[in-house]
């Protein structure tokens, strides 16, 4: 048997802006037994197809609650705990910080989406079929650059570079990534591709003339209170607070795969967070808190991507619409270790996913989503 046995864990914590009176606290509901029975029941159904551990966290009437499935550590079988609450590392959720921090220079004049990324980033995209002339800001936010996919290359791997104590710097990931031809005309169509957003970082770094970690800390981190968020600098492998161990298989063997080398993935994907400050950054969002309205709908405008699921990408934002209706707006992100789904409702709701090992036999997300996000 591969895991030992399941341990739940359950809790509720409220994290309310601001404070309240007990009277107050008492007339908002709490997320809905049904609800929290619901999503239990979705992360338990993962564990049990041999994921080692998940994470939910639900946030509804303005409280969250955090449940967990599995272990946070296949050697001792210690249950993953809710509180304090736990860091993961995100992955490609990293995507909507950095197009909300685009945005943000876009509202402040500094940046124009439809502007060619040569004007920003002169000389950065050359190659076969490469051109910086030829695409722009908002192709690039929106995965339709035809930038050829730098994790093709084997040099580009968070968890051997970490092995090997080697670091990569973002001329050298951009380097790696433009040795081979575009995969297609610039706005041909969508195709997923970090590249781009190594692309967006290096365009904000250029445009404020501050460090990408800088500019995400003062524009979003620290305004939306997001203490237990942080992108991880070269050589900061392991994780700074509570967290669950990721698990991947490596070589054949189900590896402990938790120590990273962050400056590979960088902005593209090399976060880290806790499911309840990813509810709030997706919640404040939509509301309207980190970019202007006119702003958000650009991101909001997206491309079809997915005709079964009706899911749609917009600048560094996914959104579909639930079984009951609701509209989902957020983002996925896989790195070595953790898979992690994370989004909100416009009015409020909020929901993080967050598994600690490759999900192999994949769940039924949008019904996973319609379980924590519908009323």
């Amino acid at each position: 048997m591969r895991f030992g046995p399941i341990i739940v864990a359950i809790s509720a914590v409220a994290l309310l802006a601001g404070c309240t009176t007990d009277k107050e606290a008492a007339a908002v509901p709490a997320v809905s037994d049904n609800k929290i029975r619901a999503v239990q029941a979705d992360i338990d159904g993962v564990v049990a197809t041999g994921v080692t551990g998940a994470i939910a966290t639900v946030t509804d009437n303005g409280k969250t609650v955090a449940l967990t499935s599995g272990v946070a550590d296949i050697a001792t079988g210690a249950p993953i705990p809710t509180d304090p609450a736990q860091q993961v590392r995100i992955g490609s959720i990293s995507k909507t910080f950095v197009s909300s921090i685009v945005l943000q220079l876009v509202a402040e004049g500094k940046v124009r989406l439809d502007e060619p990324v040569e004007t920003y980033l002169p000389g950065l995209l050359r190659g076969d079929g490469i051109d910086g002339h030829r695409i722009t800001v908002r192709q690039v936010l929106r995965h339709q650059s035809g930038l050829p996919e730098i994790t093709k290359d084997p040099r580009v791997d968070e968890y051997r570079a970490a092995q090997e104590n080697r670091i990569m710097t973002p001329a050298e990931g951009m380097a790696i990534a433009l040795a081979r031809p575009a995969d297609f005309a610039p706005g041909a169509r969508y195709q997923y591709s970090n590249t781009n957003y190594y692309v967006a970082a290096m365009l904000v770094e250029k445009v404020t003339s501050a460090t990408y970690v800088d500019e995400l800390n003062r524009r979003i981190l620290q305004p939306q209170g997001l203490a237990d968020t942080y992108l991880p600098g070269p050589g900061d492998r392991e994780i700074r607070g509570p967290h669950p161990k990721g698990y991947a298989v490596v070589d054949g063997t189900l590896t402990d795969v938790t120590r990273i080398e962050p400056s590979v993935p960088w902005a593209a994907g090399g976060m880290v967070s806790t499911g309840a400050d990813l509810n709030r950054f997706y919640s404040a969002l939509l509301a309207g808190q980190v970019v202007p309205a006119a702003e958000l709908r650009e991101m909001r405008d997206g491309v079809l991507t997915d005709e079964g699921a009706q899911m749609y990408y917009g600048l560094g934002l996914g959104y579909a619409k639930l079984s009951c209706g609701a509209e989902y707006l957020g983002h996925s992100g896989g790195i070595y270790g953790y898979n992690t789904l994370s989004g909100a409702t416009p009015d409020g709701r909020a929901v993080t996913f967050a598994f600690t090992e490759s999900v192999d036999a994949k769940p039924d997300l949008m019904a996973m989503l319609s379980h924590a996000l519908c009323p």
